[in-house]
């Protein structure tokens, strides 16, 4: 990787995966002094003291509404990417970024708890639409055989965010009552390094060669980001899939639901990356507080222990970095969506067995730990590079749309569901997730082709072979209205 394409990926990662990452871990540590700000704001106000399920309410709210934020960001990633390209897009994210820190950095000197509601709507909006053109940006700007490599970065920068959202948060640096504005606004230092670096970077390649037509500035912008060299098969590769999506503008979701030549590509997309939070990381990460304590480490501890998954994370992300030119992207997944199976399967015998025997917690650890590092090396890396990989120019802006758009809706569900479903089912909820990493584990093992090494339009004849099952004849693809290109049957 060239030194240039090294510091893109990083100020992307600033800007998008690790604002994602700190804002879903930095809420944690401030919960009890927020909700004391939430008590005593409206004490100072109504003159009577709020029942303690409304201060839990407005609680719930300030962490759930991150989630329409994310959703609102998502929508409006598509529009943006294609009609201001992806460098733009993604300095259009610190905006509201840097909007949400100024709302809850100030919400206790003004008094308004009003103020961290808006902040952390603003903050979501920032995240849906970041963490979308951040994947889209880094898989486009990298060369076919760094295309893996470059967009896990999203993922480790995603995992750094998580870390030093943990960090912040012990009461040595952060996370006390004094301080908690201040951690709520601590989003705004990468989003003003994002903002000032990013400007200095050229923009996707393959959005200027291909939507705006400029062959000369993508030229320059491949040698700016590779190096000199000859480079003329990758350009030739981008030169071959604009001939073959000719003018065509860019697509909608409707698109993706209703055309032929990207069927068994939506299937895929929503089955193994839309669906992500059905893998139960997050459930894993709820029950891995109560586990570490019956193995014997002290309550006031557990923070500490965050940051210990935190840096399990970004260890196992920058493994699958090293792993995913190497092993291919169909094998990470179908063999850690396997392992994960395994994992949940047994940590339900597990919990369940917790206060048979002493000796039971301590497996329980290592099997938290055996997930987490699994999730790391297979889908939360893996995942990051493959709506790049499937998809053609013209539909990608709107397959990550729809991706951040279920993403989100999921998040957002999950964490209305979740208590109730933990209560419901206790430790056989993992049963559930269970079922799902099984299920994606024989479906990308017999349907998903690979795609490492391969170009876009080798990946979109792959698909074909499924798209047009049984069709032995010369197929006319049609996208909407137009014929885009026209493959031989084998």
């Amino acid at each position: 990787m060239s030194y240039s394409l090294f510091l893109l990926a990083f100020v992307l990662g600033i800007g998008g995966g690790f604002q994602y990452g700190l804002q879903i871990s930095i809420i944690n540590s401030p919960a009890e002094y927020i909700k004391s700000f939430i008590h005593e704001t409206c004490l100072r106000r109504y003159g009577s003291s709020p029942s303690e399920e409304m201060i839990t309410l407005m609680w719930s709210f300030v962490v759930s509404i991150y989630s329409i934020g994310g959703l609102l960001g998502a929508l409006s990633a598509g529009y943006l990417s294609v009609r201001f390209g992806r460098k733009k897009a993604m300095l259009f994210a610190d905006i509201p970024s840097l909007l949400s820190a100024a709302l809850m950095g100030f919400s206790q000197l003004c008094g308004s708890f009003e103020m961290i509601i808006a902040g952390r709507l603003f903050a979501g909006v920032c995240g849906g639409l970041a963490l979308n053109i951040h994947f889209m940006y880094a898989g486009e700007c990298a060369p076919r055989k760094l295309r893996g490599l470059v967009a896990v970065t999203a993922s480790t920068a995603i995992a750094a965010g998580k870390f030093v959202g943990f960090a912040l948060g012990l009461r040595e640096v952060l996370g006390v009552d004094a301080l908690w504005p201040i951690l709520m606004a601590a989003n705004a230092l990468p989003a003003l390094i994002h903002l000032l670096t990013l400007p200095f970077f050229p923009d996707s390649p393959r959005y200027l060669l291909i939507d705006k037509k400029d062959k000369e500035g993508c030229i320059k912008a491949v040698k700016w980001l590779w190096g000199d060299g000859d480079h003329t098969a990758e350009i030739d590769d981008m030169m071959a899939e604009q001939e073959a999506i000719r003018e065509e503008k860019a697509k909608s979701m409707c698109d993706l639901f209703r055309d032929r030549p990207v069927r068994w590509q939506f299937i895929t997309l929503f089955l193994v990356c839309s669906c992500t939070q059905l893998i139960g990381s997050n459930v894993v990460y709820f029950y891995a507080y109560s586990v570490f304590i019956n193995a014997g480490i002290p309550p006031a501890q557990t923070h500490y222990v965050s940051l210990g998954v935190g840096i399990t994370e970004i260890l196992t992300t920058l493994m699958c970095i090293f792993l995913i030119e190497r092993a291919g992207r169909k094998t990470l997944l179908w063999k850690s969506y396997t392992v994960m199976a395994l994992a949940l399967g047994l940590l339900t015998v597990t919990l369940s067995l917790q206060d048979s025997f002493s000796w039971v917690p301590y497996c329980s650890v290592v099997l938290i730990f055996i997930f987490i590092m699994t999730f790391g090396i297979g889908p939360a890396g893996v995942l990051c590079s493959l709506p790049t990989e499937i998809f053609i120019q013209s539909y990608r802006p709107a397959a990550y749309v729809f991706n951040g758009i279920m993403n989100w809706i999921q998040l957002f569900i999950l964490g209305l569901l979740f208590p109730f479903i933990v209560e419901g089912l206790g430790s056989f909820c993992f049963i559930i997730f269970l079922t799902y990493c099984l299920s994606m584990a024989i479906f990308v093992f017999l349907v998903m082709p690979e795609t490492t090494g391969k170009t876009m339009l080798q990946v979109m004849e792959e698909f074909n072979h499924l798209n047009y099952r049984g069709k032995k004849k010369q197929t006319t693809l049609e996208q909407s209205n137009c014929s885009v290109v026209t493959v031989t049957r084998l």
